[in-house]
């Protein structure tokens, strides 16, 4: 045999023996490091905001410096110190030198303001931006700010436009609650009786009974008759509220005084005897009277100052202009029972009235039936004074109209019907001579034959 061969049987021979695993086990030995564990103190040192401070501290000091520095620069305050301490000399000296050097004093000074303001700056990009910018900002300023006040115009305007759309609102809203009583009003009941139907009504059914409505208290813009006392606003009254009122006076009384009113309308009522179970107040033959009142006993005369003064559209038994200075006199489209119109040339000035935040406001009523309407200024020697007033569609019977004692810058007498059916030779409608016009215009005024309306 070879001698691989008798590698390979060896081989073979020795791998059918098995034998046994010895183990022995080695022993481990673990050592631990030692850690030592050093505590280090915190500190919380605020380097920011001591950074903070300590730069708000320099930049004042150079800010200070450099106005004390303008200041001392301009202003010698060593008289003024003087007075109350004696300077050393160190300090004369160097303010004498500030005066000497003074170019170079104002520019150290707004340089140390330049850099004081300068140490604040956080963002030199942003800061060097907005300078550039400032002359455009500059340049722009104009149209920017009327930009804003456009806007702010444009919101005013709108709120204002809100509110008298409101106000408008309001308005309907009263009327329409009012409307039974002008209804009432307009089948010829008396105030009285139409708010007595309104306040009092009851169901004959039910029993049902209504004690108090809308129209419960007086007002002159209802349509309710009373002393309205104009003259005593601004003490707390209400000019729409009478100051007087009975269920026995049925006249339209305004009093005016020295607190001016705004505006008068009177319109589309009927005066006097014109209406059933009507008369004229004891004593009265005027159903109509707007005038100032004459002097008497313990009484200076008054006189009525009119801004603008219409008399248009009215019914009368007789109409008389007298004691009238007027700037502007405009009479046309008046057809009357017999007329003599002659007044005389005047000087009287353009007249309007103002009062500023103490004027009253607003008077105005429509529809309603009265006894007598009169218009006067009942405080002696204080003159009545109205902006515009207005009396239009007015039925009268029984008694005249007076318009006297008036100082008026434009006077507008137009489409009156006058007469009492006594013919020509009476005239019922009269500008008296008393009445001067700077400026007269009269157009197509007419005489017909015409009598009193009936009763209505």
């Amino acid at each position: 045999m070879s001698n691989e061969k008798k590698e390979n049987v060896f081989k073979r021979i020795i791998n059918k023996f098995k034998f046994p695993k010895i183990k022995i086990p080695v022993p481990r030995f673990t050592i631990k490091k030692p850690r030592l564990k050093i505590t280090i103190p915190q500190t919380n040192i605020p380097f920011k905001k001591i950074g903070i401070v300590v730069r708000d501290i320099v930049s004042s000091l150079l800010i200070v410096s450099g106005g004390i520095g303008l200041l001392v620069s301009y202003v010698n305050p060593l008289p003024i110190i003087n007075k109350y301490y004696t300077t050393s000399e160190l300090i004369n000296q160097q303010i004498v030198l500030l005066y000497k050097n003074l170019e170079v004093a104002v520019g150290v000074s707004i340089a140390l303001i330049f850099v004081g303001l300068l140490m604040h700056v956080t963002n030199f990009k942003t800061w060097a931006k907005n300078i550039k910018a400032t002359p455009r900002v500059i340049l722009n300023s104009p149209m920017t700010f009327y930009r804003k006040l456009k806007n702010f115009r444009d919101w005013l305007l709108a709120k204002i436009e809100h509110l008298n759309e409101e106000s408008a609102k309001w308005r309907k809203a009263f009327t329409v609650m009012r409307s039974p009583y002008s209804l009432l009003r307009s089948l010829g009941f008396s105030p009285q009786m139409a708010l007595g139907l309104l306040v009092t009504t009851s169901t004959v059914g039910t029993g049902v009974v209504v004690n108090e409505t809308v129209l419960a208290e007086k007002s002159f813009a209802a349509g309710d008759s009373g002393i309205y006392a104009a003259s005593v606003i601004g003490g707390g009254a209400d000019l729409d509220i009478p100051t007087t009122y009975s269920d026995e006076y049925n006249t339209l009384r305004v009093d005016l005084g020295a607190t001016p009113v705004k505006e008068i309308s009177i319109s589309d009522i009927s005066v006097g005897t014109a209406f059933t179970n009507s008369a004229l107040p004891n004593g009265q033959t005027t159903a109509l009277q707007i005038s100032g009142n004459p002097n008497a006993e313990n009484f200076n005369p008054t006189r009525l100052e009119i801004g603008e003064f219409i008399f248009e559209k009215n019914r009368c038994k007789t109409l008389t202009l007298s004691d009238i200075k007027a700037h502007t006199l405009i009479v046309e489209g008046n057809a009357s029972d017999g007329q003599s119109l002659a007044p005389s040339p005047g000087s009287a000035r353009m007249r309007t009235v103002l009062g500023g935040h103490f004027t009253a406001d607003k008077m105005e009523t429509k529809g309603g039936l009265y006894d007598r309407v009169w218009i006067q200024a009942p405080t002696s020697g204080v003159n009545g004074q109205i902006g515009k007033l207005t009396v239009s569609n007015i039925v009268t019977k029984g008694g005249s109209c007076v318009l006297s004692k008036i100082d008026v810058g434009t006077m507008t007498v137009r489409l009156n019907t006058t007469g009492n059916g006594d013919g020509f030779a009476t005239k019922d409608f009269q500008i008296e001579t008393s009445v001067q016009v700077a400026n007269l215009q009269m157009n197509d005024n007419v005489e017909v034959s015409i009598s009193e309306p009936a009763t209505q």
